[in-house]
């Protein structure tokens, strides 16, 4: 049975879908709405400075030299921030041992695709250019989509990525998942009409199967080792099976979790519920051993 302290990140999601049938008379604005972070504890030992591209996360103990985490948050392309993320991924950067970066991204509908990966790129190359040379990409939700065509789309002079870490990621931006029928009752959120929304703002018109924005039709030959996390109850569950099947199609190496009776980016209560500490304890476990020079 789902701990009750997970069961917070299923309360606000249905606090979001009150929000959204019945909006607030007064909204706050999303450059200052970082409430979703309250979800997780502080994880101390993690000091956090303002650079050019983001957020630099620095754990006290690190494990490996010349190896960061890049970090690429969640929000459907419309909202989160490294404000929002900036805990989740310092007891993501604390467990591995490696300082990270949480890319700022831009939002939509003002600035749709490409514009977050450009920006993911530009971080990528910062954190290169401070000396860098081994990144693991990770991302959540649409930042988990991100980090796979940010992967593909990255130029021969940047060094590829050690390994994807994936947390519920949302790649399909044809939202064709059987899921989306299948956990509809129990999703607090991510409906296929909300998730339909999202991406006619990412996409605005374009192909929804575009390989460079949806990687289920791309050639992901050549991709590093992948490690996905998905929520047993979220709508976007069949998606990481078929990114899983279309992954190991193309040889590459992959692993994926199914949590029961978890919600998307359940990880988000790192530090408060034992099953985001679980996940997060396995990320680390399994992409320790890959930083090894």
């Amino acid at each position: 049975m789902a701990s009750t302290q997970s069961r917070a990140v299923e309360r606000m999601y249905r606090t979001w879908t009150q929000d959204r049938r019945d909006p607030p008379p007064e909204p706050e604005p999303r450059e200052t709405d970082d409430h979703w972070g309250d979800l997780t504890a502080e994880p101390r030992g993690v000091d956090y400075t303002e650079v050019e591209h983001g957020l630099r996360l620095a754990p006290k103990a690190l494990s490996f030299e010349g190896t960061a985490l890049l970090c690429l948050h969640g929000g459907g392309f419309v909202s989160g921030s490294v404000f929002t993320h900036r805990k989740l991924y310092g007891h993501l950067a604390k467990a591995v041992g490696v300082p990270a970066l949480i890319a700022h991204q831009r939002h939509t509908p003002e600035h749709p695709y490409p514009a977050q990966q450009e920006d993911a790129l530009a971080a990528y190359a910062w954190l290169v250019g401070q000396g860098f040379d081994r990144v693991v990409l990770v991302g959540d939700s649409a930042g988990g989509g991100l980090a796979v065509t940010t992967t593909l789309a990255a130029p021969p002079a940047l060094p590829a990525p050690v390994a994807l870490l994936l947390i519920s990621p949302w790649v399909d931006m044809a939202v064709s998942g059987e899921s989306f029928a299948t956990n509809a009752a129990r999703d607090g959120f991510f409906y296929r009409e909300v998730v339909e929304g999202l991406a006619a703002m990412y996409l605005a018109g374009r192909d929804p199967r575009d390989p460079a924005i949806n990687p289920l039709y791309a050639d992901l030959a050549g991709l590093p080792p992948m490690y996905i996390q998905v929520g047993a109850d979220e709508t976007l569950l069949d998606e990481s099976r078929m990114l899983e099947k279309q992954a190991r199609d193309f040889g590459v190496e992959v692993r994926r979790d199914v949590f029961p009776e978890q919600q998307h980016t359940f990880q988000m209560a790192a530090g408060r519920a034992p099953e985001a500490d679980d996940a997060i304890a396995r990320f680390a476990s399994w992409v320790r051993p890959r930083l090894e020079r």
